[in-house]
């Protein structure tokens, strides 16, 4: 099975692309839900526990693909499991008014967690893009961001 990382900031549309790979068919998880998380100084990182069983849990080959959503500061510890590494992004003044009129989450219509959001874009956004294999701009309806990353992420064979 591929293991497909699909990490941004908040606002770039990342639960909307797994609704729609979903749509398609697709084995998503999305981190932000569930007990993926542990708060370490206040600070939510991924436990190394549930993240590792979860991609043990997915076999290698089998011609699947699974997409699992999430960006923390360990990430990058478990980036040996992923075969492809995603990252979604969008300027500035669109990720402030998706987080401004979004329902689906209530992070980012604070100002400080806005503040914050922006702040990440300067300074986590770059390592992200570090890493990335891919990276999608999601100025586009979803469909086209999720044809992209399917473009560049074929099933194993």
């Amino acid at each position: 099975m591929t293991r497909v990382l699909i990490t941004g900031m908040s606002g770039t549309g990342k639960s909307t692309l797994l609704d729609e790979l979903a749509a398609r068919g697709y084995q998503i998880v999305d981190t932000d839900y569930g007990d993926y998380h542990e708060l370490v100084d206040g600070e939510p990182l991924w436990r190394t526990d549930r993240i590792e069983a979860l991609l043990r849990t997915v076999p290698a080959g089998g011609g699947q693909v699974l997409f699992v959503q999430g960006t923390t500061r360990n990430q990058g510890a478990f980036y040996p499991w992923f075969q492809h590494i995603v990252l979604l992004s969008a300027p500035a003044e669109v990720l402030i008014e998706r987080l401004a009129t979004r329902t689906t989450n209530p992070y980012g219509k604070d100002p400080a967690e806005l503040a914050e959001t922006l702040r990440y874009v300067q300074t986590v956004e770059p390592l992200l893009r570090a890493s990335a294999t891919l990276e999608v701009v999601t100025t586009v309806p979803v469909r086209r961001v999720a044809d992209a990353v399917l473009a560049h992420v074929p099933p194993d064979r």
